[in-house]
């Protein structure tokens, strides 16, 4: 009877292997509510700190929907905001223009039940020598779940820019690692652009864009653009389980999409076989990208099993790449599966032929009124220019500076549900998103108005 029993386990692992019977991986595109049915708590000052900060607003207990009468740049001066309380909605939509921007630090969100929405993070070098310790993320979940991240931009982290962490073994099953470190986390309608590559991390050179930690599950990576980042778009750590659909990843430089479970930090601890589902996705190379990038990498010892569909990798000049490549030659299987590993059901999926306008439209925080960085980002990707940095003075003044702006909340205006305005028109709405002109190139382009 246990002979026929180990064979009938045997053989449904198989069919996991093969696609032929369905997924138990299903992640969801909306994990959670956040704050939704809380009490709304209004943003009143830029102060990193104190009565009316972002700080106080995310520490602040029960259900709750953080909105901004304010707009302008929160300055962390090297600090880290946590974000530990859960039933948390956070909707930079609600701040007047130019938005809400957050710069010299990050966010860590350790909670669960989180919903962000439409803030800027740009973390930056500010000054400090390489090597020296400074090493913030733009934003991490660490050990986080049923969180979503969406139309965010995050620029100059010095670790990564937009992550899944988390600790890898809690507990002594694998079911209790997943449980215990970030999983049910939902990516969408990001921008994750220009890590800095030789700055102040004390590993040196860290351009990276997302990293997902070991045995993080129900990670989804829906419409968001990676670009400018040397690696880590994303790095899918060992026995991870992520969705990637829809995806842009520009100017990679020597690893686009790639996996890796280490030995000599998994040590005695079994070996879990990770699992990427990929659809509809974009590379294209850049002026930063080595030759002959493949779409995915396998790193490491540990499996992967893979499905991909309608992936489109080219160079610089349209030319393909190739979709799979290895770093290390080890014992680490590519298990290619007929089916998708992760329920695709609920999600809208383009052609990737179709893809980059749409993204480059929508991405990034908002769109409706873009910051100038972000302008520049997605223009650059646009135009197939742009590069790797070490330092946010590399493209321009640095930080940014806008003049701070206040507007009330009229609650009765916004959906609460939703967040979205009753009018359909967001604070600073504009036409359409145009390139930043020189005064010579305004004055050329309405000669004759």
């Amino acid at each position: 009877m246990f002979r026929k029993l180990r064979l009938l386990v045997l053989f449904w692992a198989f069919l996991q292997m093969s696609g032929l019977a369905a997924s138990a991986s299903s992640p969801s595109l909306e994990p959670t509510r956040g704050g939704a049915g809380g009490r709304i708590i209004a943003v009143t000052t830029l102060a990193k700190d104190g009565p009316g900060s972002l700080k106080a607003a995310l520490e602040a207990k029960g259900p709750r929907i953080v909105v901004f009468e304010v707009g302008g740049v929160i300055d962390l001066g090297r600090e880290t905001l946590t974000i530990s309380e859960p039933y948390l909605t956070i909707a930079g939509q609600t701040a007047p223009t130019p938005g809400i921007t957050i710069i010299r630090g990050g966010i860590d969100l350790r909670g669960h039940d989180v919903i962000i929405s439409h803030i800027r993070v740009m973390t930056g070098a500010d000054g400090q020598p390489h090597y020296s310790g400074w090493e913030a993320d733009a934003l991490s979940t660490v050990g986080a779940h049923h969180v979503i991240i969406e139309n965010c931009s995050f620029l100059w982290g010095i670790d990564e820019n937009m992550s899944a962490s988390g600790p890898r073994f809690t507990g002594t099953t694998p079911a209790e690692w997943r449980a215990g470190t970030s999983h049910d986390i939902v990516f969408r309608n990001n921008l994750a652009a220009e890590g800095l590559a030789n700055a102040s991390h004390p590993k040196g050179e860290h351009s990276k864009g997302s990293l997902v930690h070991d045995n993080a599950t129900g990670i989804v990576f829906y419409r968001n653009v990676w670009a400018h980042n040397l690696e880590r778009s994303p790095l899918v750590k060992g026995g991870a389980r992520v969705l990637l659909v829809n995806n842009m990843i520009y100017n990679p430089g020597r690893r686009a999409v790639h996996y890796n479970l280490m030995a000599l930090e998994w040590a005695d601890h079994a070996y879990q076989t990770g699992e990427i589902t990929s659809v509809g996705n974009v590379m294209r190379g850049g002026d930063d990208t080595v030759e002959r990038l493949p779409f995915l990498m396998l790193g490491g010892d540990g499996d992967l099993a893979y499905y991909g569909r309608d992936n489109r990798a080219v160079d610089r000049h349209g030319q393909p790449l190739p979709e799979f490549g290895r770093y290390g030659e080890t014992k680490a299987r590519l298990i290619r599966a007929k089916r998708p590993l992760a329920d695709l059901s609920g999600m809208t999926i383009l052609p990737s032929g179709e893809l980059e306008s749409s993204l480059l439209s929508s991405v990034g925080a908002r769109p409706w009124d873009r910051a100038a960085d972000d302008v520049r980002v997605i223009f650059f990707i646009a135009e197939g220019r742009g590069e790797i940095i070490d330092d946010e003075r590399e493209v321009g003044t640095g930080y940014p500076r806008p003049p701070e702006t206040r507007a009330p909340f009229v609650a009765a205006d916004w959906n609460l549900e939703t967040l979205r305005p009753r009018s359909g028109r967001y604070p600073g709405q504009k036409g359409a998103v145009q390139e930043n002109l020189s005064p010579r190139d305004k004055a050329m382009r309405t000669a004759g108005q």
